[in-house]
């Protein structure tokens, strides 16, 4: 919960000094990180994959998408006065690694395809085996959910415009490939495993539906974007209607 915390105090500090910064963009974050740290140390109820799977929609799915709605890297690029630090800091994001990884379509192919193989590979079994292997995966759908929600919401100031269009079908696909993920769990553990069938059952049932509400609230905020510019370009096409022809 430190970087709650670090978050609150450097919205206060941009408030403070008389900068704008909605209160509601704090709780989402803390709402975030919450999601976050109860996923990863948190009691889940449920058999044993119910649980994992309990973990997996908090950690990889509902935190990520809270943080990257709460807008980090702007509150981060609004305190840092201008200097190296900043201007680093922006050629980082501003990159053209930054961007690949950003373009939609890829943040979902990390984010999705990683999900694919820890599920349909031998590779659940050895996480669990080995303990770093199993720490590693978790920082990875903790980062590539994180990814994939930045990708999605495109709210934080990173290299390269995607459009509406673009973003809203990779999330309906991401969606779909999730969703067929979650479908298969129903009929089949992953490989090396023997979870009882009612507990396989229901972490299926509560990755499908969980993952649908998660996809819904990212669908959400890109309805607030599509109505917010639908809105502008009507504000000026107006303002531009309302000039007389003659004060060109």
């Amino acid at each position: 919960m430190c970087a709650a915390v670090v978050y609150t105090v450097g919205a206060a500090r941009l408030r403070r000094r008389g900068d704008a910064w909605p209160w509601r963009r704090d709780c989402v974050f803390a709402a975030g990180c919450a999601a976050v740290v109860w996923g990863l140390a948190g009691p889940v109820p449920g058999g044993p994959f119910t649980a994992h799977t309990g973990r997996h929609l908090l950690t990889a799915m509902a935190g990520p998408a809270l943080l990257a709605v709460a807008r980090p890297l702007t509150l981060v690029l609004r305190l840092l006065p201008p200097g190296r630090p900043r201007r680093g800091l922006l050629r980082v994001a501003h990159s053209p690694a930054a961007g690949g990884l950003l373009f939609p379509p890829v943040a979902a192919a990390v984010d999705v395809g990683g999900l694919w193989l820890l599920y349909r590979t031998d590779l659940w079994e050895a996480a669990h085996r080995h303990a770093l292997l199993g720490g590693l995966l978790e920082l990875h759908m903790l980062l590539a959910g994180l990814l994939f929600a930045m990708a999605v919401c495109r709210l934080d100031p990173v290299r390269g415009r995607c459009g509406l269009p673009l973003r809203a079908v990779t999330l309906l696909a991401a969606g779909a490939a999730h969703a067929v993920l979650a479908k298969s769990l129903y009929l089949s553990g992953p490989p090396g495993t023997a979870f009882a069938a009612a507990d396989l059952r229901a972490g299926a049932q509560l990755m499908y539906y969980g993952g649908d509400a998660v996809e819904v609230f990212l669908a959400l905020v890109l309805a607030v974007q599509w109505y917010a510019a639908t809105g502008r370009r009507r504000a000026r096409q107006a303002a531009r209607d309302a000039v007389p022809a003659g004060a060109h």
